[in-house]
């Protein structure tokens, strides 16, 4: 029996529509990089007309040449197990799949991918496989943030311009955080200096050309000898120029310096005598003066070994200590894992006022002393001298006891006075790039009355073996004077 030709066709395409191969369509839904800590969840979409046959999720590792199972579904016997979590679970396998990575690690960093399989609508056994990948970005907020001097200790030079660096040193950050310098609160303009490729890029993101295009001419004041009371007309100067809204709002003899020079020590008048502070340095004869310098910027970063970077940010200008002492700056940190900038600020302060001590209280003969730089006075914005000074002494009038001219280091020691170091008179010169200081102590050395009890008991055992010869001569003396009698 032979059908019509229209009812053949009909069929024939209905069979057609049977054997059309199944869609399968699988993408992974994109994450913006995560904080190191943070619990993820990696989403895998499908679409699909045929029967699920399997999921398989795989972490790539070692530049994509070695892929780690780490969850799996089986439709053929609904199982489910997740390499990743401790526990068995289901997954709602219809639109979605989902992996939960609770506590993400630097480890967890890299691509991962979503393999789909279904069974096609045309036959049983052939199966249809889609993937799709996406790669995790985990970030970890810088974990220390410093700032330090180069080329510290450094001496002060009264005669010259010093350049001056602050260097901003950030650990533990990933990726290479932003850096910037801040002076008395505001953002210091700066001109860049060379950097690497990716360290101009994040200065960009800083709009370095709109820094730079902000940049005033340096101001220079006519070279002059800028004593104390030359200082104060200089101030008058710049006050017309509008400079000093900014910088120098307090002078260094501001009206605390009389109360800031009387040290509180605790005298001992029968050990040392100090001398207060003889010397503070406030003359700089032939200096070109600067009231807005120009501030350069060098950014530097380099890869730890745990995958996070070092950065370092220098700023380096020509130090006026007239108008940068008792100045606050910070440095300042931006970091996509941090909800605030990260900081840290230190004041630039010359050292004034040392405050020595002496141990012992009391010095003897042949005792070793140890004289020690206690501390300084400090202004009320500075914590501590910044940068470290350098700390020299030395002998008034003489060398030391080692025979040299002098002893560098915050403590002094000398082994074993001699009577004669009484009244010798010792000086410690401290300074640093913005200012120096001396001050006096006098050491007084008392007699020891244990050497004296020494000698004299020295001298009685020497004494008793002469007396023990004598009683004995007397005795055979005596036994052989009466021997001749009998």
């Amino acid at each position: 029996m032979t059908c019509p030709l229209a009812l053949c066709c009909l069929l024939l395409s209905a069979h057609a529509l049977t054997l059309t191969t199944s869609y399968l369509t699988v993408s992974i839904e994109p994450l913006p990089p995560v904080v190191i800590g943070d619990t993820v969840t990696l989403k895998c979409n499908f679409q699909t007309d045929g029967n699920l046959r399997e999921i398989v999720w795989f972490r790539i590792m070692e530049g994509g040449s070695t892929k780690q199972k780490i969850f799996t579904y089986d439709a053929m016997y609904n199982i489910s197990y997740s390499h990743m979590e401790d526990n068995h679970r289901r997954e709602d396998l219809v639109y979605q799949s989902t992996v939960r990575l609770p506590e993400v690690q630097m480890e967890n960093d890299g691509p991962y991918e979503c393999h789909v399989g279904i069974y096609d609508r045309s036959s049983r056994d052939k199966v249809i496989l889609a993937s799709s990948s996406i790669i995790l970005t985990v970030i970890v907020p810088p974990k220390s943030i410093s700032v330090v001097a180069a080329n510290s200790p450094a001496p002060f030079s009264r005669y010259e311009a010093q350049n001056f660096t602050l260097v901003c040193i950030v650990t533990g950050a990933k990726p290479a955080p932003v850096v910037y310098f801040k002076r008395d609160g505001e953002l210091i303009d700066v001109v860049p200096r060379h950097s690497s490729s990716s360290v101009e890029d994040q200065s960009k993101e800083k709009s370095w050309g709109r820094r730079q295009a902000g940049l005033r001419s340096s101001q220079v004041l006519t070279s002059r000898d800028l004593d104390d009371t030359k200082f104060q007309k200089s101030l008058s100067l710049l006050e017309q120029e509008g400079k000093l809204s900014r910088l120098g709002q307090d002078g260094p003899d501001g009206p605390q310096q009389s109360n800031e020079e009387e040290l509180e020590l605790d005298p001992e008048p029968t050990t040392t005598e100090v001398i207060l502070e003889t010397v503070v340095s406030r003359e700089f004869p032939r200096w070109v003066q600067s009231s807005d310098p120009l501030y350069y910027f060098q950014h530097r970063h380099h890869a730890a070994g745990d995958g996070t970077m070092e950065v370092r940010a220098m700023l380096t200008w020509s130090l006026n200590p007239q108008l940068d002492n008792e100045a606050l700056f910070s440095c300042e940190v931006n970091h996509p894992a941090l909800s605030m900038p990260m900081q840290s600020e230190v004041t630039l302060a010359a050292p004034k006022g040392p405050k020595l001590s002496m141990s012992p209280s009391k010095a003897k003969v042949g005792d070793t002393v140890r004289i020690t730089v206690q501390g300084f006075q400090l202004g009320p914005s500075a914590s501590e001298v910044f940068p470290e000074p350098m700390y020299t002494w030395t002998k008034v009038g003489g060398h030391m006891l080692d025979g040299r001219e002098e002893h560098n280091g915050r403590e002094l020691v000398l082994e074993r006075v001699p009577a004669e170091l009484n009244g010798s008179m010792f000086r410690c010169t401290a300074q640093n790039p913005l200012g120096s200081t001396d001050t006096h102590t006098r050491l007084i050395v008392f007699d020891n009355p244990r050497l004296k009890k020494g000698k004299e008991h020295f001298i009685a055992i020497d004494s008793a073996p002469s007396q023990h010869f004598l009683t004995l001569t007397f005795m055979l003396l005596l036994l052989r004077f009466i021997c001749e009698l009998t």
